[in-house]
C-alpha cells in the first residue's frame, strides 16, 4: 500500500532538476540586494551627468542660437561646423579658444605644483608632536572648509586697487611697488587668480598627504636615523617613495579640479575675465551664454571633455607602468 508520503517522495525524485537547483529565496535576495542598493545612485548619475552630457553632445552638432532656445530640438543641424570653427586657429573663434587653452594649461600646472609642494611640506612638518599641532592643523584646513563664494569675494576686496589689503601691505608698508597695482585687470589678473587657487587648494593636498603619512612605519625613520641619514635624505628615500601611490591620485584630482574650475575665476572677475586670466571654463561660458551661440559652446565643451579623457588615460597608463616597473 503506497502512502501519500511515499508518493510525494517519488514525485520529487522524478522531477528533473529538483535536486540540482533547489529554490533558495534567501540566496536570491542576497544576490539582488547590492544591485537594489546601487539603483538610486545609478538613476541619479544618469539624470545628473549622463543625460545632460548626451544632450550637450547633440547640441554641439546643431546651429543652436538664441532664436531656438524655446525649442532647441528644431535647430538646424550643422554637422561638424561648430567643431571646425573651434579648432580653426586662424579664425577669431579658434584663436581665442587656443589662447584660453594655453592660459588654462599654464595656470593648472603652476597651481597643481604649488598646491602639492605647500601641502606636502606642511604635512611633513605636522608629523612631529608639539604643542598646538592640533590647532595648526585645524587652521590649515580653513581655506578648504570655507564656501568658495565667500572666500573668493573676500579676496576680491583684498585685491582692490585703492583700499585693498594686498596693495596696502605691498605698497604702503613694505614699499615693494612704486604705485598700487591693479590685480583684477591686466596681466596681474593671472597672478591674482593663481594666488586664490593655491590658497584654497593646498589644504586638500595637505589633508591627503597627511593621511598618507600615517601609513609609513616610524621604524623606517628610526632605522634611517641610526644609519646616519639626515632629514632631507629621509624625505627623499623614505617619505616620497612611500607617498607615490597617494601622490599619483592627488595630482590627478588636483589637475581635473583646477582645469575645470569655474567658480573661482567667475566670482573673482565676473562674467568677462581679463585676457591674461581667461580660463577655458569661463571662455566656454562666454561663448554659450554671452554670445548666445550654444552650438559652438557645446562643441568646445565636448573638445574639452575629450582632452581631459586623453590626458587622464595617458596619465593612468604611465603611472601603472611605473608601478609595475617599481614592483619588478
Amino acid at each position: 500500500m503506497t502512502t501519500a508520503t511515499e508518493v510525494r517522495k517519488s514525485v520529487h525524485k522524478s522531477s528533473p532538476g529538483a535536486a540540482r537547483h533547489p529554490r533558495r529565496p534567501g540566496r536570491i535576495r542576497r544576490v539582488s540586494l547590492p544591485y537594489l542598493l546601487l539603483l538610486p545612485a545609478l538613476v541619479l548619475e544618469l539624470l545628473v551627468h549622463l543625460v545632460p552630457m548626451v544632450i550637450g553632445i547633440v547640441m554641439s552638432f546643431k546651429e543652436l542660437t538664441q532664436f531656438y532656445i524655446r525649442d532647441w530640438g528644431s535647430a538646424p543641424w550643422s554637422g561638424l561646423d561648430n567643431y571646425s570653427m573651434s579648432v580653426d586657429f586662424n579664425a577669431p573663434v579658434g584663436e581665442a579658444l587656443l589662447h584660453s587653452f594655453l592660459v588654462t594649461v599654464g595656470f593648472t600646472l603652476l597651481s597643481v605644483a604649488l598646491c602639492w609642494l605647500i601641502g606636502t611640506a606642511a604635512a611633513i612638518c605636522m608629523q612631529d608632536t608639539f604643542r598646538g599641532r592640533g590647532l595648526l592643523r585645524a587652521l590649515f584646513l580653513v581655506p578648504y572648509a570655507l564656501p568658495v563664494y565667500a572666500a573668493v569675494i573676500t579676496w576680491v576686496f583684498m585685491f582692490q586697487h585703492d583700499n585693498g589689503l594686498v596693495n596696502h601691505v605691498l605698497h604702503d608698508q613694505l614699499h615693494l611697488t612704486d604705485r598700487p597695482s591693479f590685480w583684477l585687470i591686466g596681466d596681474n589678473s593671472f597672478y591674482a587668480l593663481l594666488t586664490v587657487s593655491v590658497w584654497k587648494g593646498w589644504p586638500f593636498a595637505f589633508l591627503i598627504v597627511m593621511a598618507g603619512l600615517q601609513n609609513i612605519p616610524k621604524e623606517l625613520y628610526e632605522a634611517a636615523a641610526l644609519d646616519g641619514a639626515g632629514m632631507w635624505q629621509q624625505i627623499r628615500r623614505i617619505t616620497l617613495p612611500s607617498l607615490r601611490p597617494v601622490n599619483q591620485v592627488l595630482v590627478l584630482v588636483l589637475f581635473l579640479w583646477t582645469f575645470n574650475d569655474f567658480n573661482t575665476p567667475y566670482v573673482l572677475f565676473g562674467r568677462s575675465a581679463p585676457e591674461a586670466a581667461d580660463l577655458i571654463s569661463v571662455h566656454i561660458y562666454q561663448a554659450s551664454f554671452v554670445t548666445w551661440n550654444f552650438g559652438t559652446g557645446s562643441a568646445m565643451s565636448v573638445l574639452l571633455l575629450l582632452f581631459l579623457l586623453v590626458v587622464t588615460g595617458a596619465y593612468l597608463l604611465l603611472t601603472s607602468r611605473g608601478r609595475r616597473a617599481a614592483d619588478v
